[in-house]
This record gives C-alpha cells, structure tokens and sequence, in this order.
C-alpha cells in the first residue's frame, strides 16, 4: 500500500501536538529553502558554493537540508558567496 506524501502528511498534521511541532519547525525550514534557491539562483554547485565560502561540502548540505541553523555571519558570507542580499523581515502575527 503506497500513501501519498500529501495525504500522509495530512492525516499527521491533524494530531494537534505533530502541528505545533511542524509549525514551530516553519522558520528554520524557510530559511533552508531559501538558501538553496540562493545558490540554485547562482548556479552554483554545493562544492562550488562551499568553496567560495571557505568550507565543506557536508556543511552546505547541512544547511540547506535543515540540519543546521546558521549563524547571522554565516548567512551573510551566503549572501555573499552566492551574489545575493540578506534582508531580516519581522511581519505582524
């Protein structure tokens, strides 16, 4: 029996305690996709990418997949390395 990822997905976010976890985890998964895009935008490799930024590999992985939560320096040396531009927006609840 194969379930969907989305009707998986669903049928656990209707436990309330699995959402509140899965919605506190929100920011730290957001900040992850938006790296990769930075450095799919760049058309950069991980190896390149943690080349340019003085690092390894498994540290690029680590951070785009969610492992790691960067450091407001390592995301500027992201910016950097991939041409983009940090931005930090706080919105009302």
């Amino acid at each position: 029996m194969t379930i969907a990822f989305e009707k998986l997905k669903a049928r656990l976010l209707a436990n309330p305690k699995v959402k509140a976890e899965y919605d506190a985890l929100a920011p730290e998964f957001e900040i992850a996709a938006e790296l990769l895009r930075a450095r799919l935008r760049a058309g950069l490799s991980q190896t390149e990418l943690a080349a340019r930024m003085g690092t390894s590999q498994s540290t690029i992985a680590r951070l785009e997949n969610g492992q790691t939560l960067p450091s407001t320096k390592t995301l500027l040396r992201f910016a950097e390395a991939t041409g983009s531009k940090m931005h930090v927006r706080l919105s009302a609840a």
